[in-house]
């Protein structure tokens, strides 16, 4: 997975739907598209220029240009930038899609798993099959030293995030709220919030490693899809990898 934060400044605010110049045309044009009846042609290359977006920066990053992106699609890049008036509109619309499409995976695995592992077990597999790891914004993760108490949480304005549990000093994959906020309800706070309560289920069952943060869950959606032109091969690769990374997860008695 390459993630980058080329072009994102302005659009890393996707809780808010604040900042820079992708976002205040997202609140015109672009929310538009979502809402102004579409004609066939016009919607058919909307879902050709999306579809086409989600493999480019599934792929490349998000530092993947326009041009990649109509080229997939197979339209002239006048279209996209008629649909999304700037690249940072683009991504934003993406990394909003995806976020919510992890969100509803993860509630779909709190909700219908009893077993608090199996729980967590499926929305990773989940997640993984349908490759949205690759798309998650780049903000939401980074590497930092950990700080505070053993076993506190960190609260990211209503998202509650189990701190990773460190020795003090230690580096950690620290979770970090959006510029705009993460809080409850938003994207990234919906997310950061579902996949806390899997972790802490999993945690107090005592099935999952003390040490491992809501971050660690989501890097592991992250890297454990990769992007392999053959589908089979990515598949076998994605679930050789997973079931890797799943036994690292386990707690092992003592």
């Amino acid at each position: 997975m390459h993630v980058q934060d080329t072009h994102w400044s302005s659009a890393t605010a996707i809780a808010s739907g604040g900042g820079g110049v992708g976002a205040a045309a997202g609140n015109g044009r672009a929310d538009a598209s979502r809402t102004t009846p579409l004609r066939v042609d016009a919607q058919r290359n909307l879902e050709h220029v999306l579809r086409a977006a989600r493999e480019v920066f599934g792929e490349l990053g998000y530092g993947a240009p326009m041009e990649d992106v109509a080229r997939r699609a197979r339209v002239g890049v006048g279209t996209v930038y008629r649909r999304f008036p700037s690249k940072d509109v683009l991504v934003r619309r993406i990394a909003e899609e995806e976020t919510a499409r992890l969100t509803d995976q993860a509630r779909a695995a709190l909700g219908q798993e009893d077993e608090p592992w199996s729980a967590l077990s499926r929305f990773l597999r989940t997640s993984v099959a349908s490759g949205a790891g690759r798309l998650l914004p780049p903000q939401v993760l980074r590497v930092g030293s950990a700080q505070g108490s053993a076993g506190s949480a960190e609260s990211f304005e209503g998202a509650r995030v189990p701190q990773q549990r460190v020795q003090p000093g230690a580096g950690e994959l620290r979770l970090v709220p959006e510029s705009g906020g993460a809080g409850e309800g938003s994207g990234v706070g919906a997310l950061l919030e579902v996949v806390g309560q899997l972790v802490e289920r999993a945690r107090a069952a005592g099935e999952l490693r003390a040490d491992v943060s809501v971050g660690d869950v989501l890097l592991v959606i992250a890297t454990a899809a990769p992007s392999l032109p053959d589908a089979a091969q990515q598949a076998a690769a994605s679930a050789r990898l997973l079931d890797i990374l799943l036994e690292g997860l386990r707690s092992r008695p003592v």
